[in-house]
C-alpha cells in the first residue's frame, strides 16, 4: 500500500473523528469542558452516547496514537484499518443526523376538547389501551392532560351515585386544578437529543415530566403530531 493511500486512510479517519468531536460538542450540554472523553462521560444521558461509549472511547485511543505518530502535516505512520474508517464515519453520520423526536413517539395522538364526553375517552382506552389524553380548549389551545389514573379516581369518587349517568359525563368535569402535570411543546424538526436533555433537566430539578407533545412549530395552539413519555425512550433505547 503506497505513502499516498495511508495518508488519505488515516486523514479520513481524524476527519470523522473531528466530525463526532464538534457533534458532542454541540450536543452535550453543560459541559465544563470541550475533552473528548469528558464529553462522552458528561453525555450518557443519551442513550445514542451511551451505546457507542466503547467505540467513542477506543476511537479517542486510536486518534492520539495517529495523532503522536504524526511526522508532518498530512503524513501519518499509524494507520487504521479500513473496517475502522467505515464505522467512525457511520457513526459520524448518525451524529450529524440524530433520530428525530417524531421517530419515538406515539403518533397519531388521541386527545379530546373539555366538551367531549367521558364515554368516547372511556372508548379510546378500550381500544387502543392508551393512558394519556391532551385536553383542548374550544378554541384550539391546549388546555391539560388527563390520565388513566384520575378517570379511576373520579370514578370510584361517584361509584356510589346511583343517578350519575357515564354517558352524560364531559371530559372537562374531570379537570382537577389541584393536580398538575408537567407537560413540554416541542416542535416536529426536534431531534432525540433534545428530548432526552428535557426529561434530564426535569430528573434535575426532581421534577416528573408527564409528557412531552410534539407539535408544527412547538406551540400550544396546535394540535399535536405526536407524544413522547418516559416509556417511549426506554422502549426506544431497548430496541437500539
Amino acid at each position: 500500500m503506497d505513502t499516498q493511500t495511508k495518508q488519505s486512510q488515516s486523514e479520513r479517519f481524524e476527519a470523522a473523528f473531528n466530525r463526532i468531536h464538534k457533534a458532542l460538542m454541540q450536543t452535550v450540554k453543560n459541559a465544563k469542558t470541550d475533552k473528548f472523553s469528558d464529553l462522552v462521560y458528561k453525555g450518557k444521558n443519551h442513550a445514542f452516547i451511551r451505546y457507542y461509549e466503547h467505540d467513542l472511547s477506543q476511537f479517542a485511543k486510536l486518534r492520539n496514537a495517529i495523532v503522536h505518530e504524526k511526522i508532518e502535516e498530512g503524513f501519518y505512520i499509524a494507520e487504521p484499518h479500513l473496517e475502522i474508517i467505515n464505522k467512525i464515519e457511520s457513526i459520524a453520520d448518525e451524529f450529524e443526523k440524530p433520530a428525530s423526536a417524531l421517530s419515538i413517539a406515539t403518533k397519531p395522538v388521541t386527545y379530546f376538547q373539555e366538551t367531549d364526553m367521558l364515554s368516547e375517552v372511556l372508548a379510546a382506552i378500550k381500544k387502543e389501551s392508551l393512558s394519556q389524553f391532551p385536553v383542548y380548549k374550544s378554541n384550539g389551545e391546549y388546555a391539560w392532560l388527563l390520565t388513566s389514573a384520575e378517570i379511576v379516581k373520579y370514578l370510584a369518587e361517584h361509584f356510589s351515585n346511583e343517578n350519575m349517568n357515564l354517558k352524560q359525563v364531559k371530559v372537562g368535569e374531570l379537570y382537577n386544578g389541584r393536580i398538575k402535570h408537567h407537560v413540554v411543546f416541542v416542535s416536529q424538526d426536534s431531534s432525540l437529543f433534545e428530548i432526552e436533555d428535557i426529561f434530564e433537566e426535569y430528573h434535575a430539578k426532581n421534577q416528573k415530566i408527564e409528557a412531552i407533545l410534539i407539535t408544527k412549530t412547538g406551540s400550544d395552539k396546535e394540535k399535536p403530531n405526536g407524544i413522547i413519555t418516559s416509556w417511549d425512550l426506554l422502549e426506544a433505547e431497548i430496541s437500539d
